[in-house]
């Protein structure tokens, strides 16, 4: 300060006592961050290299989110296909129930529980999406997932389409026909009644059969004509097969069909005839062992995806772990290059401290060493 003179001896102490005080700043920062490298002008070299390994170690964490966020859309897919399997197993049932019945009426009822199965696939599979992507939801929904920052590795995940069950590159499972009502009709006479007897009458004679078969060719009802048999008889024949009815008016037999029925006849005048119906899809044997087939076939595309879908998981589970592992590694290399001893910059403050103790002493003694001359006066 201008005008002011210290002593050699006052100067000397003041400064030990300056310098003591910036060390203690110092040693008080580290402590108080934790850093010994706190700004460029620490240590240059330390400084930069730790932030770089940082800025590295941000990135990868970005792409951690990413790939936690891909695993569940995988994990979701693969619940999606887990709980497809289990309605193709129900519609596989459907099917080997229609085939150990015979009763073209339940096989109607069967085709129809099988159809409603084949929606329920679809909207399952609509459903199995995460995060805006549905790896079971086809075009649009591929998944890329990238494993380092500059996007030279990664994966990518293709996405199939259950969403319509009857696509060939999906599961190729088509809906069923399903039973619509048919009739026929049987003229006899206008003056034919409930009563009257078909022997010598009609185009019938004793001994004439009719046979009644579906279109899977079994035979569902039979009537052997003899000398009591009546039109009644034969609207009887007629409404004793399931899904089948008849009813006779001024001489007609009117025949009302769930399935497509076909009647043969033995006799002479009276033509074959078949209703005029729609089957179902399970109507024949063959039908419904194709259709298995196709169960089958869908059992083995599901399980090939998910098994695909799992080798995907494995993937990007393993490089999660070894980005959490390497995020790790970084942010510890960074940190041998800045984080401070905090022991050792205590017994430093503490050192100091001490330092600054003795700092200020000998200063108040160079300063009475100064004031020695008022004696003189």
């Amino acid at each position: 300060m201008t005008g002011i003179t210290l002593s050699s001896a006052v100067r000397t102490n003041l400064n030990s006592l300056q310098a003591t005080s910036s060390l203690m700043s110092a040693v008080q920062e580290r402590l108080s961050t934790g850093k010994k490298v706190n700004s460029a002008l620490d240590n240059p070299n330390s400084f930069f290299t730790a932030q770089g390994l940082e800025n590295r170690a941000n990135d990868l964490s970005t792409l951690l989110d990413d790939m936690g966020q891909s695993i569940q859309g995988l994990k979701a897919a693969d619940k999606g296909i887990s709980s497809i399997s289990d309605l193709v197993d129900a519609a596989k049932a459907k099917a080997n129930q229609a085939l150990q019945t015979s009763s073209q009426t339940e096989r109607a009822q069967f085709a129809t529980e099988y159809n409603e199965l084949l929606g329920q696939i679809e909207d399952l599979a609509k459903d199995a999406g995460y995060g805006g992507k549905n790896l079971l939801g086809g075009t649009g929904n591929d998944l890329s997932v990238v494993f380092n920052e500059d996007g030279t590795s990664s994966l990518s995940i293709s996405a199939v389409d259950y969403t319509d069950s009857s696509l060939s590159t999906g599961l190729n499972l088509s809906d069923l026909a399903t039973a619509t009502d048919g009739t026929a009709t049987l003229t006899l006479s206008t003056t034919a009644t409930s009563g009257s007897t078909l022997d010598g009458n009609y185009g019938f004679t004793a001994g004439d059969t009719i046979t009644l078969t579906d279109a899977n060719g079994s035979e569902v009802g039979s009537l052997t004509i003899d000398t009591t048999t009546t039109a009644a008889d034969l609207e009887a024949l007629y409404d004793g097969v399931d899904g089948v009815s008849a009813s006779l008016a001024t001489g007609t037999l009117t025949i009302t069909s769930e399935f497509r029925l076909t009647t043969s006849s033995s006799a002479a005048t009276p033509a074959d005839f078949t209703t005029n119906g729609t089957d179902s899809g399970f109507a024949t044997d063959t039908a419904i062992e194709s259709t298995l087939t196709s169960l089958k076939s869908a059992q083995d595309t599901l399980r090939a995806q998910a098994s695909t879908f799992g080798t995907n998981l494995s993937i990007v589970e393993n490089r999660q772990d070894f980005t959490k592992a390497l995020i790790n590694t970084l942010e510890e290399g960074a940190g041998k290059l800045t984080l401070a001893d905090t022991n050792e910059e205590g017994a430093n403050l503490l050192a100091l401290q001490t330092q600054q103790t003795l700092a200020s002493t000998s200063l108040s003694l160079a300063a009475q060493a100064d004031q020695n001359v008022l004696r003189l006066f």
